[in-house]
Formats: structure tokens, C-alpha cells, sequence
């Protein structure tokens, strides 16, 4: 965690700086704009949080095992899909919520079903890809990416599943 916040510190003073340098306020309207995206996006960065902390307390770890866990194979594979793809909000939701399920003993591969499944279809993004590109379209990327999220699960499992993450 220490080398991306590095990175990502540094690149926002380099950015901060060409902003000042310029001498146009661009610094000053670029951290206004963070400000409001802080604002935005702490709430629900907060319960996130909470509910990935309040899972690893309250849900008994033969249960994760059971469902989601390496004994659970496919099934799991397919929940940590199907929750992925109907997940909403962004990173800031899944990863939290990710983390905290492999912490508790959900499998490699049903966290890579999850986050792939949130990425790939996206329910939560459906109206808004409808509306803009259409039905046919949104039905064209569905077929094309269905199988993707169970397949990289079950990569994860055969390949990794032996590896500690947390």
C-alpha cells in the first residue's frame, strides 16, 4: 500500500505544481474540484467499509466457505458472478467488499468472477449504455462478455488457489 500511495502523492504535487505554475488558478480550481469529488464519494466509501468490516464479523466463516469458499467450485464461481455483476457503485464499493470476503474465505477465483462480473456487466450501468448506444448494441457486449467472469474464476481457482492473498 505504501509504494501506490508514493506514486500517486507524488503525481499530485507534479500535477499541483504545473497547476500553480501556469499561473491561471488552475491549481486552485483543480482542488476545488477534488474537494467536491471527496465530498461526493465519502459517504459511500464509509459504508462500503462498513459493510466489508460488518461481513467478516457477522457472516460465520463456514458459511463463506460453503457458498463461496475453494469447497464451493462452480456454485461459488457463479455467486461471486452473478453479486459482481449486480453490484453497484465503483471501485471504492467493490474492492472494499472483495477484500473483505477473501478475508473471511471466499476463494481466489470467486473474488476474480466478482470483480470481473462487476466490471464486465455492470447492471447497475444498463440503463445508461441502453439509452445511449441501444438495445442491439448492449446485447451484442452482453453475449460477447457472459462467459468471461466464471472462466477467470475458474483460472484463479486452478492456478492460484493455493496462494495467500490477504
Amino acid at each position: 500500500m505504501l509504494i501506490p500511495t508514493i506514486i500517486m502523492g507524488t503525481l499530485a504535487i507534479v500535477l499541483l505544481f504545473i497547476g500553480f505554475q501556469r499561473g491561471e488558478g488552475e491549481h486552485l480550481l483543480g482542488l476545488k474540484s477534488a474537494g467536491n469529488l471527496l465530498l461526493q464519494i465519502t459517504p459511500l466509501l464509509i459504508f462500503a467499509f462498513i459493510v466489508a468490516g460488518m461481513a467478516q464479523q457477522l457472516i460465520p466463516t463456514e458459511i463463506i466457505s460453503k457458498w463461496i469458499g475453494i469447497e464451493s467450485g462452480l456454485r461459488g464461481i457463479l455467486i461471486g458472478s452473478l453479486i459482481g455483476g449486480i453490484m453497484p457503485g465503483g471501485p471504492y464499493v467493490s474492492l472494499p467488499i472483495a477484500t473483505g470476503l477473501l478475508r473471511t474465505g471466499a476463494s481466489v477465483g470467486t473474488m476474480v468472477a466478482f470483480m470481473t462480473a462487476w466490471s464486465l456487466w455492470a447492471v447497475s450501468r444498463m440503463p445508461l449504455e441502453i439509452g445511449i448506444m441501444g438495445w442491439k448494441f448492449w446485447l451484442i457486449r452482453m453475449a460477447c462478455t457472459f462467459f468471461f467472469p466464471p472462466i477467470a474464476g475458474l483460472v484463479a481457482n486452478l492456478f492460484f488457489s493455493k496462494i495467500s492473498i490477504t
